[in-house]
């Protein structure tokens, strides 16, 4: 991986919609698969794309190209679709009013904004079908999100002490002065992969991976996304979730 410390951030604070629907609502105990106490959809993939955000602060973006990749791999990976850098610089121009031409605007963009430009028009002529918000702080949710959707979207306010750790996890002397939530900025990635210890993330065209303890320090927002790209794979998306009621009310609270 580039070195982090000069890439880009982008994600800006979140802001939260009452009219957001909740994950717990839509998960039927009853009928849920066992959810693996280790998930890894990302690990075959051998070429993850920078996506630009290199050069601007597009990451909320990137991170749906790179969904986008992991689920269509996992369909098939014969029908892998990895974005051109273009047609993420596309979405995040029409979203934010970034001028790729000139580099103004270039302030980065609000998760919920994304989703919503996702869900309806679409990025990369991939649109998704409906979003949910996770419960702060539960694990099991996290869990359940990268299972049975194929992975979350999640923003984190890192911190500085982030940009020189292999591991991302909470700096020894806690979550203040350069370990202080935000102090580096705020950043978008989808969560992959997770194990007893760890979950993985795929940031600046890379793999990173960060302990459950620095996910409960600094992740701020998290979204499971429920998408055709991955639920058409034998269904797996769809087990335990109640997608009637979820595309139901998806249309009362958002037309």
């Amino acid at each position: 991986m580039a070195d982090p410390a000069g890439m880009k951030l982008g994600k800006r604070a979140p802001r939260h919609d009452i009219r957001t629907l909740q994950m717990a609502d839509y998960l039927r105990a009853a009928a849920l698969p066992a959810i693996p106490q280790t998930q890894d959809w990302g690990g075959k993939i051998t070429d993850w794309t920078m996506m630009a955000n290199d050069r601007i602060g597009d990451c909320t973006c990137a991170a749906a190209g790179h969904l986008t990749q992991e689920w269509t791999f996992n369909v098939s990976p014969a029908g892998e679709v990895v974005f051109p850098d273009s047609a993420i610089i596309d979405a995040y121009s029409a979203i934010t009013g970034y001028n790729p031409t000139t580099g103004a605007n270039d302030n980065g963009a609000n998760e919920i904004d994304v989703l919503n430009y996702w869900r309806k028009t679409g990025i990369g002529n991939h649109k998704i079908d409906a979003y949910v918000a996770l419960e702060p702080g539960n694990h099991d949710h996290v869990r359940a999100g990268v299972f049975l959707f194929g992975g979350c979207y999640i923003g984190l306010a890192l911190p500085i002490s982030a940009q020189t750790q292999r591991v991302w996890a909470v700096p020894p002397h806690g979550a203040h002065g350069h370990g202080a939530p935000g102090s580096w900025g705020g950043h978008a990635v989808p969560v992959i992969a997770y194990d007893a210890l760890t979950l993985t993330v795929v940031t600046w065209g890379a793999l990173k991976t960060m302990t459950w303890g620095f996910w409960a320090a600094y992740c701020d927002e998290a979204y499971a996304i429920l998408s055709e790209d991955f639920v058409n794979k034998s269904g797996i998306a769809a087990s335990g979730v109640d997608l009637a009621t979820l595309q139901a009310d998806l249309a009362l609270v958002t037309g």
